[in-house]
């Protein structure tokens, strides 16, 4: 059988993993491996539930991807912003707060990092819908489409659902339910992200004290971070310290989001996350990101599984009445809309800011 031969794409070279001595998050490893098998699934089912419920974030290994397919996926991470040139950008840029979709390019300065001193990100981003051939996209991206369709799929199938059958497993629920909600290639839901995170003056650094992404959750379900080893990720550990998150090679970060706090009642809590200036061995380098955001189909409501054996021990947290649950879809345009972009009113907590989506309050660290 002959080889295949791909389109010729630039490497994307990462520097080295930084050596120096970070406070780093204590995070479970999982060997997703195991959950093909029923035996599997029931190992791994309370291990992931104990990791996500204690840190929010895990890694997950054995996968089913190579180094080098890892290598060349950030090969074509980096083709969005450095072979597209910036007027073919504008025609792909996403109408986010028109349509509370991130389908296509976010250009830099469009979220507002820190309100008091009007610090504006440094974060150029481009997302493309699961079903990859469902909108245009420029002209440099084209040839790695059939590739950039097998890892939407691989991400979804291999990774995902896995994921998924074991968190419905830890509400001890049938094991497809919520693979049910997540459909491959609906328009709005599931989405391959690339972010590229530039470095800033050191004017910007000192006034947003040297934070790039203020501390958030997500809005979705369940979020596919491919490790890369530029640091500046951190987590707020249950004891309220920011910790560091390690690189491993190929390795994926999983973690949870608002949508599966209302579906499980609070059961899981979306992760707390940020983005800081890197450690100051990797200060010279910009930041490629490579991820799979899910979320729910959008005609599903976001309501708690009230007939989950485990919520009926221990309890439902409900953020709103069962008949004022939002569909995933209300959810999903208004969260988007005005992530980054409206005034934020300062917070109950300490170095916290607070706006209201849905009737929630929706929370941002500093």
């Amino acid at each position: 059988m002959p080889s295949v031969t791909l389109p010729k794409c630039p490497r994307y070279i990462a520097p080295p993993p930084t050596q120096v001595d970070l406070e780093f998050a204590d995070l479970a490893i999982i060997d997703l491996s195991k959950a093909r098998t029923p035996e599997g699934r029931a190992e791994l089912s309370p291990q992931l539930r104990d990791a996500l419920r204690t840190n929010g974030f895990v890694y997950a290994i054995n996968h089913g991807y190579t180094q080098a397919q890892r290598d060349r996926m950030f090969d074509i991470a980096d083709v969005p912003f450095t072979a597209v040139p910036p007027d073919e950008m504008k025609i792909y840029t996403a109408n986010i707060e028109k349509v509370g979709y991130y389908a296509g390019y976010k250009a830099r300065k469009y979220w507002k990092v820190d309100t008091e001193n009007s610090i504006f990100d440094q974060i150029e981003q481009y997302r493309i819908n699961c079903n990859v051939t469902s909108r245009p996209v420029p002209q440099a991206l084209r040839p790695f489409l059939p590739e950039l369709d097998a890892f939407a799929r691989h991400n979804h199938f291999n990774i995902l659902y896995p994921i998924l059958r074991l968190i419905a497993l830890s509400l001890e629920l049938q094991e497809e339910i919520l693979v049910e909600k997540h459909a491959f290639a609906e328009e709005g839901t599931a989405l391959i992200g690339f972010m590229k995170y530039y470095r800033r003056t050191e004017e910007d650094e000192e006034k947003s004290k040297n934070v790039w992404l203020k501390g958030h959750t997500d809005i979705g379900s369940v979020t596919i971070l491919w490790s890369q080893p530029v640091g500046g990720l951190q987590i707020l550990s249950p004891d309220g310290k920011w910790r560091w998150v390690r690189h491993i090679d190929n390795a994926l970060i999983i973690n949870t989001g608002d949508m599966l706090e209302f579906l499980s009642g609070g059961f899981y809590k979306p992760t707390i996350h940020r983005v800081v200036q890197p450690p100051h061995d990797q200060s010279a380098y910009d930041r490629l990101g490579a991820l799979y955001l899910s979320m729910p189909d959008d005609g599903v409501r976001l309501l708690p599984f009230a007939d989950s054996p485990l919520l009926q021990r221990v309890g439902i947290e409900r953020r709103f009445p069962d008949e004022e649950a939002p569909l995933s879809e209300a959810w999903r345009l208004e969260r988007s809309s005005k992530y980054g972009r409206v005034v934020l009113k300062k917070g109950s907590e300490e170095n916290t800011e607070e706006e209201v989506v849905g009737g929630i309050v929706v929370k941002h660290y500093n």
